[in-house]
C-alpha cells in the first residue's frame, strides 16, 4: 500500500556567495598594488577615486617615504621668464609612457590664470623660485611678490620686501635672491627668504605666511678676501635648506643656512676659480651637494664629502661623456657648448646653445640621470631667457585629511 505521507521538501540552497570587490581589499594589499604605479601622479589619480584607497595611503607613513624614495617627485615641465611685460611661459613635458604625468599637467594652471595681472602694466611677472610645488613670482623691484601652486590654485600675495634691508649699508647694495620654503608639518606654511648684498657682506629678511610679515636681519660678517668688484655673486641656488652663492673670481661660495639665518664661506676646488658662468651648484640623490661643469662635451660632477682623513672637500666623482650623444642630435660640434639649467634630485638639467648663433636659435633641453646615465631629450626652444624647472611636490592632502583634493584629481 502506498504511503500517503508527502515527498520530503528539497534541500533549501545557499545564498550565492557576495562578490569581492576592491573594497574588500585589506589596505596592506592596497598598498602593495601602490607600489607597483609608476609614478607620483598615478598614485594621486589612484588615491583619490575613492576614500578607502586614499585611507590607505594616509595611514602609513611607511608606505609614503619607500614610494618617495623609489619614485621622486617627477619633472611637469619649464618655466621661462618672460621678454617683455607678461606672464612666465611654461613649456611641458610630454612622456607617452605615463598618461597620469600628461592628465596632471591637463589639470593644472601653468598659465597661472589666477595671478592677478593689469593690461598695459609694466613691469610684468618673473619666477623668483620654483619649489615644493609653488612658483614665486615678483613684479618690479622691490615690488609685488605672489607665491602661487598651479597644481591646487592655492594663490598667496605678498608684500614687498621691506626697504630697510638696505639700512647700514656699505657702498653699493642690490638684492640676490628670493627663495620660498614650505613648512616640513606640511600645514601649508611657508616662509619667504629675500637677500641682498653690499660691496662686501650680505643680509637675509623673512616673511611668514603665518604672522603676514617681514623680519630683516642683520648684515654678515664682510667677506674675506674683499671682493673687490661691484657685481661679485654670481645667482644663487638651494639646496636642503641652504642656499649658495658662487664668487665670480674667487675659488668659494658664499652661504646662508634658512634655518639660523647665519652665512658663511665654503671653499671650492681651485680649477673651478673664476669658471662660475660654466658650473652650477645642485642636489644630486638623497639631497647630496654636488657641483656640476660642462667641460666641452663632458659633465663633470664634484661632491662634497670627506676624504680618507676625514676632512669635508669637493671631489670628483664622475665625468659623463656626451660627445656622441650631442652628434646625435645633429649639434654643429665646432660651435655647440653646454648649460647647465638645474641639478635637482640627481637629475641634470642642461641645454645645448649654438656659441655665434642668435638668441633666437634653438636649442634642445636635455636631462640626464646621475644613477642610470640616462640622457633624455625634452624639447627644443630658443634660450633666450631664466629658466626654472617645475617639479611636483608631494601633495600634503596624501598625509593629512584637512588638505583638499587635487585640482583635476
Amino acid at each position: 500500500m502506498a504511503s500517503d505521507q508527502p515527498p520530503p521538501p528539497p534541500p533549501q540552497s545557499l545564498p550565492p556567495p557576495a562578490p569581492t570587490t576592491v573594497f574588500a581589499l585589506g589596505d596592506d594589499l592596497l598598498r602593495e598594488i601602490f607600489h607597483r604605479l609608476p609614478s607620483l601622479p598615478s598614485l594621486v589619480r589612484a588615491a583619490f577615486s575613492c576614500h578607502t584607497f586614499l585611507d590607505a595611503v594616509r595611514s602609513s607613513p611607511a608606505f609614503r617615504r619607500q614610494f618617495r624614495a623609489t619614485r621622486p617627485p617627477p619633472l611637469l615641465g619649464f618655466f621661462f621668464d618672460p621678454d617683455c611685460p607678461a606672464i612666465p611661459a611654461f613649456v611641458p613635458i610630454r612622456r607617452r609612457s605615463d598618461p597620469d604625468l600628461a592628465a596632471a599637467v591637463r589639470g593644472a594652471d601653468f598659465f597661472l590664470t589666477r595671478v592677478p595681472d593689469e593690461e598695459d602694466a609694466s613691469p610684468g611677472w618673473v619666477v623668483s623660485d620654483c619649489r615644493d610645488g609653488y612658483v614665486l613670482l615678483r613684479k618690479g623691484c622691490p615690488g609685488e611678490l605672489a607665491a602661487y601652486n598651479p597644481l591646487t590654485r592655492a594663490l598667496h600675495l605678498i608684500p614687498p620686501t621691506p626697504h630697510e634691508i638696505f639700512d647700514d649699508s656699505n657702498g653699493y647694495a642690490i638684492y640676490l635672491d628670493r627663495f620660498i620654503l614650505s613648512s616640513q608639518e606640511g600645514d601649508g606654511t611657508f616662509r619667504v627668504v629675500a637677500t641682498c648684498r653690499d660691496e662686501s657682506r650680505a643680509r637675509a629678511a623673512v616673511f611668514s605666511s603665518e604672522s603676514r610679515e617681514w623680519q630683516i636681519f642683520p648684515w654678515s660678517e664682510p667677506v674675506t678676501p674683499h671682493p673687490g668688484k661691484k657685481y661679485w655673486l654670481k645667482g644663487g641656488t638651494m639646496v636642503n635648506g641652504l642656499v649658495y652663492w658662487i664668487h665670480t673670481n674667487d675659488a668659494y661660495l658664499l652661504v646662508l643656512n634658512t634655518a639660523t639665518l647665519q652665512f658663511s664661506q665654503m671653499d671650492l676646488p681651485p680649477c673651478l676659480e673664476g669658471q662660475n658662468y660654466l658650473f652650477r651648484v645642485g642636489e644630486a640623490k638623497d639631497g647630496k651637494l654636488c657641483l656640476v661643469c660642462p667641460v666641452d662635451f663632458d659633465l663633470d660632477v664634484w661632491f662634497w664629502r670627506s676624504d680618507d682623513d676625514g676632512i669635508e672637500r669637493w671631489m670628483l666623482d664622475q665625468s659623463f661623456q656626451l660627445e656622441s650623444f650631442v652628434e646625435s642630435i645633429r649639434c654643429t660640434m665646432e660651435h655647440v657648448e653646454l648649460h647647465i639649467v638645474d641639478t635637482i634630485n640627481g637629475f641634470v638639467y642642461f641645454s645645448t646653445g649654438e656659441t655665434f648663433n642668435s638668441a633666437d636659435s634653438p636649442s634642445w633641453f636635455l636631462s640626464l640621470c646621475m644613477e642610470t646615465v640616462q640622457v633624455d631629450k625634452l624639447f627644443q626652444k630658443p634660450l633666450d631667457s631664466h629658466v626654472h624647472p617645475y617639479i611636483m611636490a608631494w601633495p600634503p592632502s596624501l598625509e593629512d585629511k584637512a588638505h583638499p583634493r587635487l585640482e583635476g584629481a
